[in-house]
This record gives structure tokens, C-alpha cells and sequence, in this order.
């Protein structure tokens, strides 16, 4: 009986390993999808959408595994990040798009951990919500302490992205609910 365990929880690993570094390849696939936009030193990317949808397929834990495995692959220097931003490795982290990064795990976290089974649309949809606010909130913070103005940080760093936002929320909401019921039940 105690080597069958064994067996189970052994093949369990590989599938939630490969899905880990499958979500962070897959955040760092969206970050090359970058649009500069005027005004502001943050590019719209595709990145947050990814970041949702890592989370809410993987599960707390698993989804803010991945999303720490990609930021630790683009402070080492590997072309994760968004092309746009001309900072490389954890200096990234210190200039105007360091707030959204620093804030994927915790934001791939709370999408996980709302989500839960993704049976439920609203519950799903709030859990997006969320995690959206909080990628908002790193990138928002990030900006303020920059240029020490928290208004024009918020028209740079807030404003040019919520159109854009609502149309994310829509896409992974009706993805998340689709799909995690499957996805968690291989995990």
C-alpha cells in the first residue's frame, strides 16, 4: 500500500512541474506581443491576460511557482521581459514596468485561490477582477515612487490600460471557466 502512494505522488510531480514552467514560458510568449503607447513608458502587452490565466489554471500555488520562475529567468538575463523597455535582468525590476512584474506571483495567487474549481462564472470573473486590480496596483505604486507624483503615475500607469482591461476580463473569464475544471483535475 505504501509504494502505490509512493507512485501516485511521484507521478504527480512531472505534470505539475511541466505545468509550471509551461505557464512562465507562456507569460514570457505574451510579453513579446508589446505595443508602445504615447505618453506613457508602459507598453500594452499581452502579459496580464497570461498572468490571469496561469493563475487561474494552475491554482494558487502552482500558478505563483510559475510566475516566480519567470521573473527569476528574467533577472538572469533571459529575453522574458517585454522588448519595449530598453532594462534588462533585475534592473527591470527597479524601472517603470517593475510594479506589474513584482506583482504577477501575488496576483497569479489570488486568481488561483478565487477561482477554485472555475465552475462558477461570477466567481471566476471576480477572481480576474482581482487579479487585474492588483497587477494595477504594483504597476501604480512602481510609477508613483518614481516620478514621486501618484496622479501622473496614475495617468501613466492606469488610465491608457482599462479599455483594454475589460476586454481581458471578458477573454479570461470565459477561458477560466471553460477550461480549469480539466486543467486542475490533471494537476
Amino acid at each position: 500500500m505504501e509504494r502505490a502512494f509512493a507512485v501516485s505522488e511521484r507521478s504527480l510531480t512531472l505534470p505539475r512541474v511541466t505545468a509550471v514552467v509551461l505557464g512562465a514560458a507562456f507569460v514570457a510568449a505574451a510579453a513579446q506581443v508589446a505595443v508602445p503607447l504615447p505618453g506613457t513608458p508602459v507598453p500594452m502587452t499581452l502579459q496580464p491576460l497570461a498572468v490571469l490565466l496561469v493563475g487561474g489554471l494552475l491554482g494558487a500555488r502552482l500558478g505563483a511557482t510559475s510566475m516566480v520562475l519567470y521573473l527569476a529567468l528574467g533577472i538572469a538575463g533571459l529575453p522574458v521581459f517585454t522588448p519595449t523597455v530598453p532594462l534588462f535582468g533585475i534592473a527591470r525590476l527597479l524601472g517603470p514596468t517593475g510594479g506589474y512584474l513584482l506583482a504577477y506571483p501575488v496576483a497569479a495567487w489570488v486568481v488561483g485561490a478565487t477561482v477554485r474549481d472555475g465552475r462558477d462564472w461570477a466567481r471566476v470573473a471576480l477572481g480576474v477582477l482581482a487579479g487585474l486590480v492588483l497587477i494595477h496596483v504594483g504597476g501604480l505604486a512602481q510609477l508613483a515612487i518614481l516620478t514621486g507624483n501618484f496622479s501622473g503615475a496614475a495617468r501613466l500607469a492606469t488610465a491608457p490600460f482599462l479599455l483594454g482591461d475589460l476586454a481581458k476580463l471578458a477573454v479570461a473569464t470565459a477561458v477560466l471557466t471553460k477550461l480549469t475544471p480539466a486543467v486542475r483535475a490533471r494537476l
